[in-house]
C-alpha cells in the first residue's frame, strides 16, 4: 500500500482495463488508484435496457478490478458535487476519466473539470472511446466532414496507436472510502421479466468482448461483405454491445481488422469502414449536437411527420405487430436479444418514418429504451439517415420495400420464421420468447391471429412519396 495521494479514476463508458489511457496514466502517477462510478442524471436518464446492461457491465468491471486487488467505489449524485467531495474525503490529488462526446456529457465534464481545477486538483480527460478525436479530422477548408466517404478517405491511412496492455497491478489505497451497493441502485428494475429472456444473449465484459472479436476475425470477417446483410445468419461481429460501454476499444477492433486485411481476408476492409462509420457519427454529434435532438437538415422541420405516439399504427409498430413480417421480426428480435440486425434496423426505421410517416424521434427514443447496444451517436445518426433528415442520409424517396428486402436478405424466410410465432403449428423457442419478454400489459399470445398490415406496402410508399413531392421546402 502506498501513502502517496491517490488518483480518482472515473469510469463511464469505458468498462475495461486494457487499452485504457486514463487507467494507465493513473497507475503511472505512482500512488493508489481509486476507481469511481457515479449514478448521476445521465445514468438515471438511460433507457430501460441500456441501464440494465450498464449494471451488468459494472458487475463485470468490479470483478475484473478485484482480480487486480482493486474495486469500484459507487456514489450517487451530481458529478460536480460528488467528485470534489471524494477528493476531500480521500485526499486525492487528481481525477482522470475517458472523454465522452455527446452534448450532455460534454457539458457535465466541462463543469466538473472547472470545479476541480478551481480546487487545485489535477483534472484530465483522455482519449479512448474513439480512434480519431472529432476536432482533428478536417477538410482542406478547415471544416468538419458532412459526408461519410470523404471522411473515410481522410482517416483510413492514419496511424492508430497500438492498444496498450492491462496494467500488471492497480495500486490500492490504505483505506477505501465508503461505497454504495450496486444492487441498491436497481439499474435493472425496469426490465422486469424481460431481463431473464435477454440475459442469455448478453456477451458480458472485457473477456467476452475479446473472445467475440477473436471469433469474428477467425471465422466470419472473410465473408463479412456478404454475411453482414443475411439476417438469418450469424455473419456480423455483434461488437456494438461491447463498444457501447467500452468493454473493448475501437483501436483493438481496428488493429484486428487491419491484420485480417493484410492477411487478404476480403471482408476486413468493410469491417474497418463500419468502425469508421461509428467514428463519423461521433464526429457529427460533436460538431452538430442537434443531431441527437432535432432534424440535422433544418428544412425538414416543415415535413408533415406524425408525432403522436398514441396512434394505433405506432402501437402496432412498437409491439412488432404491423402485419409486415420482416418489420415485426426485427422488433421481436430486439425484445428477445436486446439487439437487432443492422439490415433489419434499416427496414424497421424506413417503415416507421416513411410507410407510417412517423417522426424519426419516436423510433430513436424507442430504440434508446430497448437496445442493450444503444449508442447516442450511432442511434441518432442511424435514425436520421433512414428518415432522410440527417447528414449523408438515404434520400427520402428511397423507401425500403420490406417485402423485397425480405426476399433479398431472408430468401428462405428463416429470419421471419425464427421470430414470429402466430399462425405456426410449431413456433421456434425464440418466437415464443417474445411473449415472455414483452410487457404483460400488451396482453398478447402466440395463439393470436397474425395481423393484417396496418398500412399496405404499396399504399405507404405512395403516401410517403406524395408527401415528399408536396413538401414546402
Amino acid at each position: 500500500m502506498s501513502d502517496t495521494a491517490p488518483v480518482l479514476l472515473w469510469f463511464r463508458r469505458d468498462l475495461r482495463l486494457s487499452d485504457h489511457a486514463a487507467l494507465r496514466a493513473a497507475v503511472a502517477a505512482g500512488g493508489p488508484v481509486i476507481p469511481v462510478v457515479l449514478r448521476d442524471a445521465l445514468v438515471e436518464g438511460l433507457g430501460t435496457a441500456p441501464q440494465w446492461r450498464l449494471g451488468l457491465g459494472l458487475e463485470a468491471l468490479d470483478a475484473a478490478l478485484e482480480e487486480k486487488g482493486s474495486r469500484l467505489i459507487l456514489r450517487s449524485g451530481r458529478a460536480v458535487e460528488m467528485l470534489p467531495a471524494l477528493v476531500e474525503e480521500t485526499g486525492a490529488r487528481a481525477v482522470y476519466w475517458s472523454r465522452a462526446y455527446d452534448p450532455e456529457s460534454v457539458a457535465r465534464d466541462t463543469e466538473v473539470k472547472a470545479a476541480l481545477k478551481a480546487r487545485d486538483v489535477d483534472a484530465q480527460s483522455f482519449a479512448g472511446h474513439l480512434m480519431f478525436e472529432p476536432w482533428t479530422v478536417e477538410t482542406k477548408q478547415g471544416q468538419f466532414y458532412k459526408v461519410y466517404t470523404p471522411f473515410w478517405k481522410a482517416v483510413r491511412g492514419r496511424d492508430v496507436a497500438a492498444p496498450e496492455a492491462t496494467p500488471g497491478r492497480i495500486p490500492a489505497p490504505a483505506n477505501w472510502p465508503e461505497s454504495e451497493r450496486l444492487e441498491d441502485w436497481a439499474l435493472g428494475a425496469g426490465m422486469r421479466r424481460g431481463a431473464g429472456v435477454v440475459r442469455p444473449y448478453v456477451q458480458l465484459g472485457e473477456r467476452a468482448a475479446q473472445s467475440r472479436l477473436g471469433a469474428f476475425m477467425a471465422s466470419k470477417v472473410a465473408d463479412y461483405d456478404y454475411g453482414r446483410d443475411r439476417v438469418a445468419e450469424d455473419g456480423t461481429s455483434c461488437l456494438s454491445e461491447n463498444l457501447s460501454l467500452g468493454e473493448i476499444s475501437p483501436a483493438q477492433c481496428w488493429h484486428a481488422g487491419m491484420r485480417a486485411h493484410e492477411d487478404g481476408k476480403p471482408g476486413a476492409e468493410t469491417f474497418l469502414k463500419e468502425l469508421v462509420w461509428r467514428e463519423f457519427a461521433y464526429h457529427l454529434l460533436w460538431h452538430t449536437p442537434r443531431l441527437a435532438t432535432d432534424n440535422w437538415r433544418e428544412d425538414w422541420d416543415a415535413f408533415p411527420w406524425n408525432e403522436d405516439e398514441r396512434l394505433a399504427e405506432v402501437k402496432a409498430w412498437k409491439q412488432g405487430r404491423t402485419g409486415v413480417p420482416f418489420v415485426d421480426a426485427g422488433l421481436r428480435e430486439m425484445y428477445v436479444t436486446g439487439r437487432m440486425h443492422n439490415r433489419a434496423r434499416m427496414v424497421v426505421a424506413s417503415y416507421l418514418t416513411k410507410h407510417l410517416m412517423c417522426h424519426w424521434k419516436i423510433g430513436m427514443h424507442w430504440f434508446e429504451d430497448c437496445l442493450i447496444d444503444w449508442d447516442p451517436a450511432s442511434n441518432a445518426m442511424g435514425w436520421q439517415w433512414s428518415a432522410g433528415s440527417g447528414p449523408d442520409a438515404t434520400p427520402y424517396f428511397r423507401v425500403f420495400n420490406p417485402i423485397t428486402q425480405r426476399e433479398r436478405f431472408d430468401p428462405q424466410r428463416a429470419y421471419v420464421t425464427r421470430w414470429i410465432a402466430e399462425g405456426r403449428s410449431s413456433p421456434s423457442a425464440e418466437a415464443l420468447s417474445y411473449f415472455e419478454a414483452i410487457p404483460e400489459s400488451w396482453s398478447l399470445s402466440p395463439d393470436d391471429a397474425y395481423p393484417a398490415p396496418v398500412v399496405g406496402v404499396d399504399e405507404g410508399r405512395k403516401r410517403a412519396l406524395a408527401a415528399y413531392e408536396n413538401r414546402d421546402f
